[in-house]
């Protein structure tokens, strides 16, 4: 339905008016009638299209109905379809009748400028603005949805810069602008009509800490891009050029959706009609006098009236959600600490990069100041937008060595930064091992294109840890990867990275193009043509398969093999030992009741079937009030760099001068076609509750599936 307003006529004095292209005019024909009038006759310009609403009915004009009765519903709306070439070339007079006829009683005359108006983004998701018939002022999700994106410009272009973008208001680099989403305004028609009344670009005061706005005028030279909109700014006077129809603005976002933020930001532009520029007609003066005007008899206009607003055009963004990464993504960037004795893992780790041609960035002692658990430090994802993607690392509240190193080495030119805090104090739980991601799942019918996020908290338990607020409602607001809350709490560090993974399964795909659904087919995404083929197992540590080998091993004669072969100072207990060892025994049977609730949860949240779970042999140890550390190297806490694992090596105790450990993992995850490399991490991480996970990062290739695919 097209904007209508309402104008207001007047049988003393001329009345003149804008019509911007695309909208209805209702004139108030009984407003602006003298009190013995009774019919009323219109008539316009061929430029102007005429319609009388009279009982319901709409008639356009001219009609075989000379007069209309001056009825309390009788309306008139008009509209116009070409630009005006001048002020007030279009006309439209409205003729009263007393019940004699005849005469007229009195007349009002309305002179009419057509003009254009439009604010436009990139509302069909295109890469470009352009005009379109989309609804502007609504956001809709999925393949056929439409409106405009924004991103968080959260990088840093200016390496000279002490803070990202998205904390300062001004234009450092012409790369500063690529980050931002173009919103043009439109200007067509009679320039002095956009000189004479004002031209405001305004925006809701809820969402002006959320977006900046800069301007360059005509100019391309940076340093003439200014900050006109944000901030306490919320209202900018736009001058048309002269001899430019266009004004092109630039959009950047401040802040991604959270708590009190769904991420959507409307932008207006409006026009402001100034009562006190009338328009002067030629000729045409102001009394009547017989059915004629005399323009000494005009009265005195009124000073110092408001401007009216005649015509908005709206239109909203959404800012784009930070998205993780799941391990089955391909890598781009492994990340390693070089720290006191880790030396050998360092090297190890920069071995299995170079098998999967990827490059390997070293955080030196300098910047982790002894702190080797890089993976509890950040998180790395990204933001698209259909004009640029770009990686953007997520700073846990943890804030121990490792706090600056974000900030300070990762920040860049097309790499952006966030960072959440917990007011209430960090526990272990707010450490990123405790967070992860899924490869894309349907679940019941439900798409999850992007995979759902995986957190560790105390449930089932009253009280215990549990992941901050802050960082929690950080993670649900970005509606794109739902999260599913697991139970990590009977952990000792409580990390889910502790007891699960995910690794890349190509006999398992997660789409099927003609829609069918096969046993060997992971419950395919329909009717999706974005998302490609695309597989993967979940791996869940296993007290009872680790059972389930060693008294294999023992019944084959091997009870006197012993763990920890190599390893000076370390106890090496005998597959007899650890199976008579009623304790640790008792305590397995404890954590395998945990890792199997989540299990469920999994199962439930994920779609999965049994065949999609592969369970490694894992033993831990501790107690329940402390809670459970892993026993020997934790191999589920391992590093996927495409088919190339790296995982913890778990000094197993050696059958046939093989470790029996590493043997039965390689049995399950090489027929997927992986390469599993076994990692000494035992003095430099595992003594120190971590494993392999812990103590690398890795930045991945983007989904291929665009977020405003999907429908949340």
């Amino acid at each position: 339905m097209a904007q209508q307003r309402r104008v207001q006529l007047s049988t003393q004095r001329p009345t003149s008016t804008v019509c911007v292209l695309g909208t209805e005019l209702s004139l108030d024909v009984c407003g602006s009638a003298p009190k013995d009038a009774v019919a009323f006759h219109v008539q316009g310009t061929p430029g102007v299209k005429l319609y009388v609403v009279h009982e319901t009915q709409s008639v356009k004009l001219p009609s075989s109905v000379s007069r209309w009765p001056l009825d309390a519903g009788a309306e008139v709306l008009l509209a116009m379809d070409a630009l005006s070439k001048d002020v007030g070339d279009e006309k439209v007079r409205i003729s009263y009748f007393g019940e004699a006829g005849g005469v007229p009683v009195g007349r009002a005359m309305l002179y009419l400028t057509c003009v254009d108006i439009s604010l436009d983004t990139d509302a069909s998701r295109s890469g470009a603005v352009n005009r379109t018939l989309l609804d502007k002022a609504t956001w809709t999700w999925g393949p056929d949805g439409h409106g405009a994106i924004l991103l968080v410009n959260c990088d840093r272009d200016d390496p000279k810069a002490e803070t990202p973008d998205n904390r300062d208001t001004a234009v450092r680099s012409y790369a500063d602008l690529k980050d931002m989403s173009q919103m043009v305004l439109r200007t067509r028609g009679p320039r002095t009509i956009f000189a004479g009344n004002r031209l405001l670009l305004h925006v809701d005061f809820s969402d002006a800490d959320k977006v900046g706005v800069f301007y360059g005028g005509n100019s391309i030279a940076l340093e003439e891009y200014k900050h006109v909109l944000g901030g306490s700014k919320l209202t900018y006077a736009v001058k048309p050029s002269r001899h430019q129809e266009e004004s092109v603005f630039y959009v950047e976002g401040l802040a991604f959706p959270d708590t009190g933020f769904s991420g959507l930001v409307a932008f207006h532009v409006t026009l402001l009609e100034n009562p006190e520029k009338v328009l002067a007609v030629e000729g045409f003066g102001g009394s009547h006098n017989g059915g004629q005007w005399s323009p000494d008899a005009l009265p005195p206009r009124p000073q110092g009236l408001l401007e009216t607003p005649i015509f908005t055009d709206t239109v909203v963004f959404r800012v784009a959600p930070w998205i993780m990464t799941p391990n089955t993504a391909a890598p781009l960037e492994v990340f390693v600490c070089s720290t006191d004795n880790n030396e050998d893992f360092v090297a190890a780790v920069g071995a299995l990069a170079e098998k999967a041609k990827c490059p390997l960035t070293v955080c030196p002692l300098l910047e982790n100041r002894h702190d080797r658990w890089i993976q509890d430090e950040v998180e790395f994802g990204y933001v698209q937008a259909p004009h640029k993607t770009f990686p953007v690392v997520f700073d846990s509240p943890r804030d121990r060595g490792l706090k600056d190193f974000p900030i300070r080495s990762i920040l860049g030119p097309d790499f952006g930064y966030v960072a959440r805090q917990a007011p209430e104090g960090a526990s272990s739980l707010d450490s990123f091992g405790n967070l992860e991601v899924s490869p894309p799942v349907t679940v019941r019918g439900k798409e999850y294109p992007l995979g759902r996020i995986l957190i560790g908290s105390s449930f089932p338990r009253f009280g215990g840890r549990r992941m901050a607020k802050a960082v929690k409602d950080f993670l649900v607001a970005q509606q794109v990867q739902a999260p599913v809350e697991l139970f990590s709490d009977w952990l000792q560090v409580g990390h889910v990275d502790e007891f699960l993974s995910f690794v890349p399964a190509p006999d398992r795909k997660v789409m099927s193009p003609g829609g069918g659904e096969e046993r060997r087919v992971l419950h395919p995404l329909k009717n999706h043509p974005f998302l490609p083929p695309q597989g993967f197992r979940l791996l869940l540590a296993s007290p009872s398969a680790c059972y389930q080998l060693l008294k294999e091993k023992q019944e084959e004669g091997f009870g006197e093999a012993a763990m920890f072969q190599g390893l000076e100072v370390v106890p090496k207990p005998t597959i007899n030992e650890i199976l008579s060892n009623e304790a640790l025994r008792k305590f397995n049977n404890y954590v395998q009741s945990c890792i199997s609730w989540n299990r469920d949860i999994l199962k439930r949240a994920l779609g999965l079937a049994e065949p999609d779970i592969l369970d490694i042999p894992q033993l831990f140890q501790g107690d329940v009030a402390a809670g459970a550390e892993a026993f020997f190297p934790d191999m589920v806490n391992m590093l996927v760099l495409g088919r190339h694992l790296g995982i913890p090596k778990p000094f197993g105790p050696l059958v046939g001068g093989q470790c029996c450990l590493e043997e039965r993992v390689r049995a399950l995850l090489e027929p997927l076609g992986l390469t599993c490399t076994f990692i000494d991490d035992y003095f430099s991480y595992h003594v120190l509750s971590g494993d392999v996970h812990c103590g690398t990062n890795v930045r991945r290739k983007p989904l291929a599936f665009k977020w405003w695919h999907m429908v949340p």
